[in-house]
């Protein structure tokens, strides 16, 4: 499958006209800008988003100094999208204006974390149960983005139906695509991405729609877009987890690599990796974490789970880069 294309990008989407685009998913803890800058450089996602920014009421600072600086740190070449998360509207507009003025050129609200109230009151997922608050706050995001405006939301907060109620919403508040995990926000990770609702969606609206979720292996990928429709596709955990499954869906690595191949891979990935954390993390115990951060996405993986595991439990980063050295 290919996804490159020469011609100009159209102003209001972050992808090539007339390709199928494939996004690196917004991954809190993992998608900084040292992980999106390796997969840039190496698997060349269409489309990369930040970690979500918490957007929190009555701050002085829209951005904080991390925040702005994730906002900044765009490729040469690739598009960013930076995610919002957060409840009020006057907070989330000024964040917006904020990340603009950072360099932002593309925009993402979060209608779909599931998990708690991050201190926020409720945002994410939430703001699913309020559809009149919600149009609120996306009308009033639209006023002020001048690129591209997106929302990556659940298939609703408890009923899987509701999306559909809320895309005459979506389509009146001027979003330009839609990102869709299709669970619930109740759901959380539970059971599997229900993507004949992806499907259906396609089939309601005129918005290019992003399927998400459950997508780990090349077969998997190709039959979702095959079978829903899809825009493209936005790639989270089995990303991480195996970053050339970009390549993969374009025909542009082996499908299914064998043993060599994927040690390979992972010796490289996390080796650049940590050279990549060195100037951003600081000292050799903080780069540690955030390697092991990524690390535990590949304790499951069938071939190389016991030595990643064994990584895992190293206390030292020289101990951790002599095992990855030995994986063969």
């Amino acid at each position: 499958m290919s996804t490159q294309s020469n011609s100009a990008p159209t102003p209001a989407l972050p992808w090539q006209p007339g390709t199928t685009p494939l996004m690196l998913a917004p991954m809190q803890g993992l998608t900084n800008h040292g992980l999106r800058g390796l997969f840039c450089d190496w698997v060349k996602p269409e489309v990369v988003f930040t970690e979500f920014i918490r957007v929190r009421p009555g701050s002085k600072r829209p951005l904080s100094e991390v925040d702005h600086d994730e906002a900044s740190h765009r490729h040469s070449v690739i598009p960013l999208v930076v995610q919002l998360i957060g409840r009020d509207s006057e907070a989330l507009v000024a964040a917006a204006v904020a990340a603009q003025a950072a360099g932002a050129e593309h925009l993402n609200i979060n209608l779909g974390c599931p998990y708690g109230r991050m201190n926020l009151g409720s945002a994410g997922g939430a703001l699913l149960k309020d559809p009149t608050g919600l149009a609120e706050r996306l009308t009033g995001l639209r006023r002020v983005i001048r690129g591209s405006f997106s929302v990556k939301v659940r298939s609703g907060y408890d009923d899987p139906e509701q999306i559909f109620g809320l895309l005459p919403l979506f389509e009146a508040c001027g979003v330009d695509y839609l990102v869709i995990h299709p669970r619930t926000v109740v759901q959380k990770y539970a059971g599997r991405a229900d993507h004949r609702i992806t499907a259906r969606l396609v089939a309601a609206t005129s918005l290019p729609v992003i399927a998400n979720g459950d997508v780990t292996t090349t077969a998997e990928g190709l039959a979702l877009l095959a079978e829903s429709g899809a825009a493209g596709l936005m790639l989270g955990r089995g990303a991480i987890r195996d970053p050339l499954i970009f390549q993969r869906l374009r025909g542009l690595a082996p499908a299914e690599p064998d043993r060599a191949e994927r040690a390979a891979e992972i010796r490289y990935y996390i080796s650049e990796l940590t050279e990549r954390y060195r100037p951003i993390f600081r000292g050799e115990a903080q780069v540690l974490i955030k390697v092991k951060t990524v690390l535990a996405m590949l304790s499951l993986d069938p071939d190389f789970g016991r030595p990643v595991r064994k990584m895992l439990r190293c206390h030292a980063l020289p101990s951790l880069l002599e095992l990855l050295e030995s994986l063969r």
